[in-house]
């Protein structure tokens, strides 16, 4: 049994079943209405999202085999969590992510050569989020996105920027983290203080099935959703796999966020098809057997089959493909030209004023990198 398979006690909610079908569970009842409000041109768009970040993915991986990126991380597998959360959430509202939100990133929109430089390590910090549509900043120190989450969904609740009876202006938060980041102490402080604040945040936990190497078994004895549920939060567990059950229930636990019926806590339910990270080898720890099981439920192949079931034409998905292969091709070529920056950057606005501390840092720092060209 795949790590990420057990506790199938627990109610999933589905929509989509494995072979693309229309078919509701019972868990799903209350969230159909969000799916029935959804337009065909919102059904391509996700599509076309998975699409796309797919082939940015395999490109990016490429890209750091080649020397171009010290480090990259797959998303490969939870394209449907991410693209249904992401288009989930409304303008006004803010994302957090942790480092594998690429799709939700492109979503808000986000440039994902902006990506490449943070992985390439060329970038303090990467993006202004104010101007890519409040999508924070990668975090790549565990769970701890989920604190400046839950600080400032508080802030919100402290400036009168939610609940206010105005869907249109009222503001969320959603933040990411994975089966892994959920056994940090900062993953359980945060929800400590979104409950006792009833902060209108989301918290939108990827169950992959590995924290790198360890099994979720091994991480908890019981299912993750329960961790919201003993917080004293709306919690549900979903089948990540299915584009419209991750939108759905995110929209409807952000509605009722905005509106001030405080936090919710979702566990996606999902596989990474690929490594935790380009430095990690997933056939030193996993099974084929449990590898081929969840290919066979790929995402974007169930809702494939679910589009050609509602006679969406066939060129429509040779255009994605060849738009996703433009998008590649043009990621790529940007990528190559990224120049980094001056080394003194490193030093520059650390202090307001001279230290003797930095200026020491930088006379060692540039006595190595002399010592570079001395050997040559």
């Amino acid at each position: 049994m795949a790590a990420s398979e057990n506790d199938l006690s627990v109610p999933t909610v589905q929509l989509l079943a494995p072979d693309g079908s229309y078919a509701p569970n019972a868990a799903a009842e209350q969230f159909v209405p969000y799916v029935e409000r959804l337009t065909e041109d919102d059904l391509r768009r996700f599509y076309r999202d998975m699409a796309t970040v797919r082939r940015f993915d395999r490109e990016a991986a490429n890209l750091q085999r080649q020397g171009q990126l010290a480090l990259w991380v797959p998303s490969h597998g939870q394209e449907a969590a991410q693209v249904g959360s992401g288009r989930a959430a409304r303008p006004q509202d803010h994302i957090f992510p942790s480092y594998r939100e690429h799709v939700v990133g492109m979503i808000r929109g986000l440039d994902v050569v902006d990506i490449l430089r943070v992985l390439k390590g060329v970038t303090m910090g990467g993006w202004v989020p104010e101007e890519n549509g409040n999508f924070r900043l990668y975090s790549f120190v565990l769970a701890s996105q989920t604190l400046h989450a839950t600080g400032y969904a508080m802030g919100l609740q402290f400036d009168g920027a939610t609940a206010t009876g105005d869907p249109e202006r009222d503001e969320a938060v959603v933040v990411y983290y994975g089966d892994g980041a959920s056994s940090q102490g900062d993953a359980n402080e945060a929800l400590v203080f979104a409950a006792s604040y009833q902060t209108p945040q989301v918290f939108f936990l990827q169950n992959n099935g590995w924290a790198i190497s360890v099994p979720v078994e091994r991480q908890s004895r019981t299912p993750l959703v329960w961790r919201g549920a003993g917080f004293g939060m709306r919690a549900d567990r979903i089948d990540g796999n299915d584009v419209l059950a991750s939108y759905a229930v995110t929209a409807h636990h952000l509605d009722e966020a905005r509106a001030g019926r405080g936090p919710a806590f979702i566990e996606a339910m999902t596989y990474r098809i690929g490594a935790h990270t380009t430095a990690d080898d997933p056939t030193k720890y996993r099974l084929d057997t449990d590898l081929e099981d969840w290919v066979r439920r790929d995402p974007i192949a169930r809702l494939r089959t679910y589009l050609e079931g509602r006679g969406i034409e066939g060129s429509f998905f040779d255009e994605v493909d060849e738009e996703a292969a433009d998008f590649a091709a043009d990621v790529r070529r940007r990528a190559l030209e990224i120049v980094g920056p001056d080394p003194d950057v490193i030093f520059d606005n650390v202090y307001a004023e001279a230290h003797p501390a930095l200026a020491e840092e930088r006379a060692w720092f540039e006595a190595y990198e002399a010592s570079f060209e001395e050997a040559e």
